[in-house]
């Protein structure tokens, strides 16, 4: 059971002797995802749908003839939890228990690909092996050879391009797994 927070006695003391000073508390138990976001734009306001999405086992699809082992159905949940939370255009490689690279806010989704490798590569952390989540569909197959390049063995994204038959076809190609969620994260 989780513990609403609370100042000590003696954090209370220090701190009431601060100036324009207010203290607020958190219980995380209490917090609700909004139902919508807004954001500021110039001459208006951008309202979306506040992302609530949970994957969904049952509206998974495997799109590639190689379905995911099951270390790579964990590194693909992992980092499908993470991209939701990046800003789009979002690449996230990952493995179970740790995000290794992210690429976002690129105007392309094989700049942010290749922003993702670079960062891992600049930290030291190695790519083999590894699961990668997009955001949102790949319109094009460069992301994926970029990603396979690096080492990813499976990804896990949208689905929905127009080009999803080339794009399933370069992941036969290189024989990594492919899972469609149906599901758009995409922030702004």
């Amino acid at each position: 059971m989780y513990h609403r927070p609370e100042f000590s006695p003696q954090a209370l003391e220090r701190l009431q002797k601060k100036k324009n000073l207010r203290l607020l508390t958190f219980n995380p138990a209490d917090f609700k995802t909004p139902e919508v976001d807004i954001k500021c734009v110039s001459g208006g306001f951008l309202v979306q749908e506040g992302n609530t999405s949970l994957l969904d086992e049952a509206q998974l699809k495997i799109a590639t003839k190689r379905p995911p082992t099951a270390d790579e159905r964990a590194a693909l949940e992992f980092a499908w939890r993470i991209v939701k939370h990046v800003k789009s255009n979002a690449i996230v490689f990952c493995n179970s228990t740790q995000t290794i690279g992210i690429g976002a806010g690129q105007m392309s989704r094989v700049d942010a690909t290749s922003v993702a490798v670079q960062k891992a590569k600049n930290a030291g952390l190695s790519l083999q092996g590894s699961a990668v989540a997009s955001d949102a569909f790949f319109p094009f197959k460069d992301s994926i050879e970029t990603l396979v390049a690096a080492g990813a063995s499976a990804v896990i994204q949208p689905g929905g391009s127009i080009r999803d038959d080339e794009v399933i076809e370069a992941a036969n190609t290189a024989g990594i797994s492919m899972l469609f969620t149906g599901i758009r994260h995409f922030k702004h």
